[in-house]
């Protein structure tokens, strides 16, 4: 009997042998298992090798923490500035002023290629993986497993779990260092798995894409992603600015419909963060107030809704641009 013959048979055999409702309420090992048998089962009609299954998943668990992860999410209860305060700390300044330093000719050539200033490589670098060390230390494939059992969201993560067996068949990891967050994010860019296969970059031409281990490929990848999704490194992300009193607060948002050119934001009520005039360039922005108009307020540019693609927290976005002007600065 063939391989995949054995995989069909054992799994019609539990869907005779199983309880109705099985795996839908209770998850368990057990449940986790089947649930396996059935995976590999399709992907072997993929054209997956059983054999290569077999030694991807001898070591896949049901791993209850990751489920938990996922349901217990904090629900966002700070404010921009202790976002900022916590994420851009003076502390991870210096280091990312010392790291450029460090990897100064290795960042300009990614740079020139990519054509994406080092400071916001090295910004996406420091929020993502502080820097590459903190990545997770999860198996990416017992993670992405579990929530495609859990089940909410099985078919993102059924989709996740195949573009994971492709990066190891592509053998750009081995499976003991195929590492990641909860959710699966890896490596020091923090990307998933289909991300990892659209943009990963192997920029040193050993031919794997480490974003686990290797800083060339690292800050390429980052690169190839901000590139790829538009980024024009002839400009920056956006600025804080100030409203004058009784502002139309409609005209805030993401919606592209909604962006100006900086002069008719300036004619519009909209002045530098000290007040002075908006520069007199024609560039177009939008204008967010991610806690309200008594929070912060900014105009930002086409490469801030760029950064929206990789994480949709205007957050995290607005994090990434105040980090980057700061290495910038140099302080």
């Amino acid at each position: 009997m063939s391989r995949f013959n054995a995989y069909l048979m054992l799994f019609i055999g539990t869907l005779m042998l199983s309880p109705p409702g099985l795996g839908q309420t209770e998850k368990s090992q057990q449940g986790f298992e089947l649930y396996l048998q059935n995976f590999k089962t399709e992907a072997i009609t993929k054209g997956y090798e059983a054999d290569f299954l077999d030694r991807v998943f001898i070591d896949a668990t049901f791993r209850k923490r990751v489920v938990k992860a996922d349901k217990n999410q904090p629900e966002r209860k700070i404010t921009l500035d202790t976002y900022l305060a916590t994420r851009v700390p003076d502390w991870k300044v210096q280091q990312a002023v010392a790291l450029y330093q460090k990897h100064k000719a290795l960042l300009s050539q990614v740079e020139k290629k990519f054509g994406v200033q080092a400071r916001f490589i090295l910004a996406l670098w420091g929020n993502e993986s502080n820097f590459g060390k903190i990545t997770g230390n999860y198996p990416v494939i017992s993670s992405l497993a579990t929530m495609a059992y859990e089940g909410r969201r099985e078919s993102m993560f059924r989709k996740q779990l195949y573009a994971a067996l492709d990066i190891l068949r592509q053998e750009h990891i081995s499976q003991n260092e195929f590492l990641g967050s909860w959710a699966g994010a890896m490596g020091q860019s923090q990307f998933m798995p289909t991300s990892f296969l659209h943009y990963a970059y192997d920029f040193d031409g050993d031919g794997k894409k480490d974003i686990w281990n290797n800083p060339a490929d690292v800050f390429a990848s980052i690169a190839n992603f901000l590139k790829t999704e538009g980024w024009d490194d002839s400009g920056t992300w956006g600025r804080q600015v100030r409203l004058k009193e009784g502002f139309d607060l409609s005209l805030a948002g993401l919606d592209k419909a909604k962006m100006h050119t900086l002069k008719q934001w300036q004619e519009l009520g909209v002045s530098r963060y000290d007040g002075s005039a908006l520069p007199s360039v024609a560039v177009k922005a939008s204008l967010i107030m991610p806690d309200g108009e008594k929070g912060r307020i900014y105009l930002v540019y086409n490469n801030f809704h760029t950064l929206m693609g990789w994480n949709r927290s205007s957050y995290f976005g607005v994090a990434v641009g105040y980090l980057s002007d700061r290495i910038k600065k140099g302080s």
